[in-house]
């Protein structure tokens, strides 16, 4: 999928050397911010489908953002590992990656995307309460971290075709 910002994001695996590199630049930027890794159980089986799906974002053939979702019991869908590198942040990457997980995870038959994040990203809670999602019962592996901040957002189709998403070709 390609959109106006010049991005394509493409469908890759967890575990893929593009993918890999990305988490572990997140991976750091968690250490930043939060003196550790993210420690939150992840298989990256969890993310193929049809249980979920990983996505990487290029410009110019450089991998630059990523994001996945992994199924949950109960029709959920987890968003996890959402990045974009600091050199290309501030153009609309999240976004876009954002509306493809959003569009992938419903066509999947999810009807709600949830994720956790921390106080300590105000950007990223910014981007998530910007596209409509709203604090939601903790859950997971930090449900009980005082600087996690959880969300989730009804996905349905009129939020899905609504122009302002880009659509995958």
């Amino acid at each position: 999928m390609s959109d106006n910002r010049g991005v394509r994001i493409e469908v890759r695996r967890y575990d893929h050397p593009d993918s890999a590199r990305l988490i572990d630049e997140v991976q750091q930027e968690y250490v930043i911010r939060y003196g550790g890794v993210d420690e939150t159980p992840v298989d990256a089986a969890e993310f193929a489908p049809p249980r979920g799906l990983f996505l990487v974002g290029y410009l110019d053939g450089t991998p630059v953002a990523t994001g996945g979702w992994r199924g949950h019991d109960g029709g959920d869908a987890e968003m996890k590992r959402m990045y974009v590198t600091p050199a290309v942040r501030g153009r609309g990457l999240a976004r876009a990656v954002l509306a493809e997980l959003e569009r992938t995870a419903y066509a999947a038959g999810h009807r709600r995307l949830i994720l956790e994040t921390g106080l300590r990203q105000p950007e990223a809670i910014a981007l998530y309460e910007s596209a409509g999602y709203t604090p939601v019962t903790p859950f997971g592996h930090y449900a009980d971290a005082t600087e996690a901040y959880h969300l989730g957002k009804p996905l349905t189709r009129e939020e899905i075709t609504c122009p302002s998403t880009p659509s995958a070709t």
